[in-house]
């Protein structure tokens, strides 16, 4: 029961990486992230 959690994380990462094929790419959505992050805080 405890590896439910770890195999549903690493499926996660698994489509968000997939999303992006390249190393450029994953900046990009790594850094919309933080900036989705950043705009929720100051809300």
């Amino acid at each position: 029961m405890t590896r439910l959690p770890l195999i549903a994380a690493l499926s996660l990462c698994l489509l968000a990486l997939s999303g992006c094929n390249t190393v450029h790419g994953i900046g990009q959505d790594l850094e919309k992230a933080g900036e989705a992050i950043s705009n929720a805080a100051k809300k």
